[in-house]
């Protein structure tokens, strides 16, 4: 039903598929305090795809994406992130849509960026408002320091399958949670056997990993979501508040039929 919905919405342009991954050094912080660090997450992403997008050097309008929130890896480990599906291409203030240049959505380096220094800038201010847990000034420098040792790595292609390729990928995920029971392929009491992708060659396209039951049962609690938590989220023309309005004013300015 969900997959349904989303195909009624898109629009006859290509999509673009990005990835805004957290590094894990904010893991502690995750621990402590995730709905506050997944709602920065959301707010930082939406707002770094929002600004290059009204940005008229980009695309100078209003994009329409929708971002879903994961936090596993293959072995359910913490690894937090958050896809986006956009449409390619803003509805601008005059009525018209304007295409992305060259093929690509926006430059994925100076995107990168942006991302950390908003996130960043949105941890700072918890920090100042002790939303977060109790940090010496030292370590919050520390912590600091770590953020900014690295590039903060935005994945984006456009896929070869359309959107509908990114959407089949999304759907295997947005109503489950860390792993499906096909992957547990053992139990004997005392540990679990279950399969993750393989990574190095001469391994296959699988590999099986054990755990003992109780670090199998403490990584899949990881990936429980706060009470209420919305780990799908739809933005800028697919807003809820104006969607069927916006909608329209960008299919008219494509010529697309009703």
């Amino acid at each position: 039903a969900w997959l349904a919905e989303r195909r009624r919405e898109l629009l006859p342009v290509p999509y673009f598929h990005l990835v805004f991954t957290l590094p894990h050094s904010l893991n502690g912080l995750i621990a402590q305090r995730s709905r506050l660090l997944f709602e920065t997450l959301f707010e930082a992403a939406a707002a770094t795809l929002n600004a290059f997008a009204a940005d008229p050097r980009h695309l100078g309008g209003s994009l329409a994406f929708t971002l879903v929130l994961h936090t596993w890896k293959q072995d359910l480990g913490r690894h937090v992130h958050v896809h986006a599906l956009v449409a390619g291409g803003a509805l601008r203030a005059d009525g018209t849509w304007r295409e992305p240049k060259r093929g690509f959505l926006f430059p994925v380096k100076a995107l990168s960026r942006v991302f950390r220094g908003k996130f960043i800038a949105a941890l700072q201010h918890h920090h100042d408002e002790g939303a977060l847990p109790a940090m010496t000034h030292p370590q919050w420098r520390t912590l600091r320091t770590l953020l900014h040792a690295h590039d903060w790595v935005v994945y984006a292609k456009q896929p070869l399958g359309g959107a509908e390729q990114v959407l089949e990928y999304l759907g295997r995920y947005t109503h489950r949670i860390a792993i499906s029971n096909e992957r547990i392929v053992g139990l004997d009491g005392q540990e679990v056997s279950f399969r993750v992708r393989a990574h190095q060659a001469g391994e296959g396209k699988r590999r099986t990993i054990r755990l003992e039951g109780s670090e199998f049962i403490r990584r899949f609690l990881l990936h429980v979501l706060p009470p209420g938590f919305k780990r799908i989220r739809h933005y800028g023309l697919l807003a809820p508040a104006h969607k069927n309005k916006r909608l329209a004013q960008a299919r008219a300015a494509l010529q697309q039929p009703e």
